[in-house]
């Protein structure tokens, strides 16, 4: 975004996600801030107005789901969105050094990395690789506290483990916890919908209203 309407709160950057999300979805899109001279500009420094941590999955192309354009978005992904250090030290470096006001934690429907957790729970788990299985573990708490409240729909389950990512993105960040409590910080926690191309808010800390 130009510097002159560059969200600067988080309730305008929440507004300018959901405002593009809502061009995506109608098919009214905007391709804003993707030409020669945007992309010149940016060369010199970027000023992204959101942080999105989301799942790798491929269908999850965060600039064009929010119909947004080079430097709007500090976007960290992996399967399953699942805290690491590394990821902390991404968003925190978003909060702190690029002023980011906002992070939207973001899964999706039919999530392939709770689909795999919740096959091993089961003993159904077919993958062999090392490091598929490390992400596995770290999503198992969460399959199993929503098995044991009775949630057995990935979707569910999807929507539990957002909340868990975010409360340990917070426990685990004193930097992004001490923004939001400044009121300079807002979380959203949400679930895309692959078939619709919408976003669901689940969880908020911060005021975005």
């Amino acid at each position: 975004m130009v510097d002159s309407n560059r969200p600067t709160n988080p309730k305008e950057a929440w507004a300018a996600i959901v405002e593009g999300n809502a061009r995506f979805v109608s098919g009214d899109l905007a391709h804003p801030r993707q030409d020669i001279d945007h992309r010149e500009k940016l060369a010199e420094a970027q000023k992204p107005f959101a942080a999105l941590f989301g799942c790798a999955d491929s269908r999850l192309s965060a600039e064009i789901i929010f119909d947004v354009g080079l430097g709007d978005l500090f976007v960290v992904r992996n399967a399953g969105q699942v805290i690491a250090e590394t990821i902390l030290g991404s968003l925190e470096y978003a909060v702190e050094v690029l002023g980011v006001p906002l992070i939207l934690v973001l899964g999706h429907d039919e999530c392939g990395a709770i689909r795999a957790t919740i096959d091993a729970s089961e003993g159904k788990m077919n993958a062999q690789g090392e490091f598929i299985h490390n992400l596995v573990e770290r999503i198992s708490p969460t399959v199993k506290e929503a098995q044991a409240h009775g949630l057995h729909h990935i979707d569910e389950i999807t929507d539990l483990h957002v909340r868990d990512t975010i409360n340990e993105m917070i426990g685990r960040s004193k930097l992004i916890a001490e923004r939001i409590d400044s009121g300079k910080l807002a979380v959203v926690g949400a679930n895309y919908r692959l078939t619709l191309g919408e976003v669901h808010e689940i969880v908020t800390f911060g005021n975005i209203n």
